[in-house]
């Protein structure tokens, strides 16, 4: 194995250096050449991207890096022919795989095929291509709702294929659980060392805040924001005794850029606060009406499902890499965020 050292701008050959200190220096190419690292975001002006981008900018990034976010707009990656292109185009040394098509609890339950359909071919389109390529590394994204439904608790990455998913997103937790198929068999066939990370509940600026189809955390502030506006009660869909784990974007974004620079398994890894951090789903709403100053009446329509009442991950694994990675605390995390979708309400997503 060689490395690199670098001395008044000559490159010197070291053995002993290992891989993964040669491609955190931005030094190592795909095939082995001198050159800068090129990491292509997929799903780049998405939640997740945009904090991504935000904590490079803001100093998380590294000399000799170019950073590409790539947004639907520019390529539709359902499309082999428009994914191949983007990569042509980019000609990425390294990926990290956000693109998806997503939606809240709702909109999964009315289309688990569309879910189904569109993902697989995202996800065949962007590994293919990037193994064609010869991409060093890949870092695809997951949620929580790979895992069985029936299942112990607290689950944890080896437990992802023991059984089916939750019968309300089935489509797109096995369009997302095949990402991890894909890795191994690449691996195991060709030696590529990509990998996947799963995030439990996610929430930041930037992120769908449709009340129909998104998610708990961005449906929760948008309704919140209405309700203080137009005087009304708080409506919230279901029981609020759901149990989930909460993390902010730009908590997981820190978090992404360790994985692409010094995670080296090709087994994923669960990114999330621990057990102790779970929250009801009611925790989650008294936040959000804290942080607005929301003074009126909160009603839970039972009528609306649950969804899955508790999907418990544990983060040992991301603990024992990285013991003292602080977390944002939810209620400034919730802040942030309820401030940020205040002030762009007009542009946000929604």
């Amino acid at each position: 194995m060689y490395g690199l050292l670098s001395s008044d701008n000559i490159l010197f050959i070291k053995p002993h250096l290992s891989l993964s200190l040669c491609l955190s220096l931005s030094l190592c190419q795909m095939d082995g050449s001198v050159g800068p690292m090129r990491v292509l975001v997929t799903g780049g002006s998405g939640l997740v991207g945009r904090a991504i981008e935000r904590v490079v900018k803001e100093g998380g990034g590294r000399e000799g890096e170019k950073w590409i976010f790539l947004s639907s707009k520019e390529a539709n990656l359902v499309s082999a022919e428009e994914t191949r292109a983007a990569f042509e185009k980019h000609r990425p040394t390294h990926v990290i795989h956000l693109a998806a098509m997503v939606g809240g609890l709702y909109r999964n339950m009315r289309q688990n095929l569309d879910f189904w359909r569109n993902n697989v071919h995202i996800n065949d389109n962007v590994l293919n291509m990037s193994h064609e390529f010869g991409v060093v590394k890949v870092v695809s994204c997951l949620s929580t709702c790979v895992f069985p439904d029936k299942t112990t608790y607290p689950i944890d990455e080896t437990m992802m294929h023991n059984g089916a998913p939750h019968d309300s997103n089935y489509g797109y937790a096995y369009a997302k659980r095949m990402i991890d198929v894909h890795n191994r068999a690449l691996f195991q066939q060709y030696g590529r060392k990509y990998t996947a990370v799963i995030p439990t509940n996610m929430f930041g600026a930037h992120d769908n805040y449709n009340i129909e189809d998104g998610h708990v955390m961005p449906g929760l502030i948008h309704k919140t924001y209405l309700a203080k506006k137009e005087g009304k009660p708080l409506q919230v869909w279901g029981s609020g005794r759901a149990l989930r784990q909460f993390i902010y974007s730009l908590d997981l974004a820190r978090l992404f850029l360790w994985v692409l620079r010094e995670y080296d398994e090709v087994d994923p890894i669960i990114l999330s606060v621990g057990e102790e951090d779970e929250l009801t789903v009611k925790d989650a709403v008294d936040a959000v009406v804290e942080a607005f100053g929301f003074e009126g009446e909160v009603i839970y329509d039972t009528s609306k499902s649950d969804g899955q009442i508790k999907k418990t991950a544990s983060n040992a694994k991301l603990r024992k890499y990285l013991p003292d990675f602080k977390f944002t605390p939810f209620k400034q995390a919730v802040k942030e965020t309820c401030d940020w979708f205040a002030a762009n309400y007009d542009t946000a997503r929604k």
